[in-house]
């Protein structure tokens, strides 16, 4: 274990997300500690299983047990990672400035439709010292709250190593999804989507490999055996970050039909791997998707995707354009690498300041 600063993180260990923002900071020297309501073993640091019950008020109660926590652990510098609920955490702990990340909901969705909520994002974010979020539009809700704490726009970023430009057979057309299997991410949508264009070219040999796993799963393979996409569909569910690239990189497309979104993981990964990409039409994804490398679209119109589809299907040499204009806008300023070192700076930025 490092002998560096002491950065403790209050955030899930389960999440992929924060397993690399970690294991990044470890990597750059950090002696990094995580508090988390879930054990999950993180390489290089020490995650500490803080069990509460279920529901919002169990965030309020485990209060006084996060402070002794934190006050026995000494570190230099304290980061929440979702605002609403370990960010509270970390908000709440005192001697160590705090570091404050909005991950997308608890910014643009939560506090606007509950009054409750928005007391909390207040509270939290009017204490934090330093405060990142990786799109511009929670950026600019941040700043309602008027925090006094410097805005930064960090990406949690692609491994642009591991996500690269392939050789790819035409066929089959190779369409991949890597969101979650929940209800924000529609993609029953995208099933309906890629039925309607099995009916248009229904000698095409194609195949959709759905990636994530989460709640409808069940739903979702019903709906694909009615549609009758059992010899289409693949449901890969969630797989390591390898597996995940080698499906990458051997697809086609990538599609990402949220109803609500900040900049995601799967949309750079997408774009490192030099595929045209097919999003929603939104605020975060619209800083990156401008019609030279995909399509804006709306969340939940299977008719627009299946239309979007059968372009690139029949366009190699446009789907090819798109994917290579992608890799070019990614690279180097969307890379994890680049992205954690500018982090790295920030914390000891504001850990100089912390002695000054």
């Amino acid at each position: 274990m490092s002998h560096g600063p002491h950065l403790l993180f209050f955030a899930d260990a389960e999440s992929v997300h924060t397993q690399r923002w970690v294991t990044a900071m470890v990597e750059r020297g950090w002696h990094c500690s995580v508090v988390s309501r879930r054990h999950h073993p993180i390489p290089g640091a020490t995650v500490h299983a803080l069990s509460t019950p279920d529901g919002n008020w169990a965030w309020f109660a485990a209060l006084p047990r996060v402070r002794r926590l934190a006050a026995r652990l000494r570190p230099d510098i304290v980061h929440g990672h979702y605002v609403t609920s370990y960010g509270l955490w970390a908000a709440a702990c005192g001697g160590a400035p705090r570091v404050l990340t909005g991950w997308g909901s608890d910014i643009l969705v939560s506090p606007v439709y509950n009054r409750a909520v928005r007391l909390v994002t207040r509270f939290s974010l009017r204490r934090a010292d330093l405060i990142t979020a990786d799109s511009q539009d929670m950026l600019d809700e941040i700043a309602h709250y008027r925090p006094k704490a410097a805005l930064h726009q960090i990406f949690w970023g692609a491994d642009t190593a591991k996500f690269r430009p392939q050789p790819r057979a035409l066929r089959p057309f190779r369409i991949v999804s890597l969101r979650a299997w929940e209800p924000n991410y529609n993609i029953d949508v995208i099933l309906d989507a890629v039925a309607a264009l099995r009916a248009r070219a229904p000698d095409e040999a194609l195949e959709l490999h759905l990636l994530g796993g989460g709640a409808l799963e069940s739903r979702l393979r019903a709906q694909a055996e009615a549609l009758q996409l059992g010899s289409v569909v693949r449901f890969h569910g969630r797989v390591d970050e390898d597996r995940m690239a080698e499906l990458v990189n051997q697809a086609h497309v990538s599609v990402s039909v949220p109803s609500s979104d900040a900049t995601s993981v799967a949309l750079l990964e997408s774009m490192a791997a030099g595929l045209p990409v097919l999003v929603s039409d939104l605020p975060a994804n619209r800083q990156w998707v401008d019609g030279t490398g995909g399509e804006l679209l709306p969340p939940r119109n299977p008719q627009r995707l299946a239309d979007a589809l059968a372009r690139l299907l029949g366009d190699p040499l446009l789907a090819g354009r798109m994917g290579e204009a992608n890799r070019r806008k990614v690279e180097p300023h969307a890379s994890r690498r680049h992205q954690m070192d500018r982090m790295d700076r920030l914390y000891r930025e504001l850990l100089g300041k912390a002695y000054l």
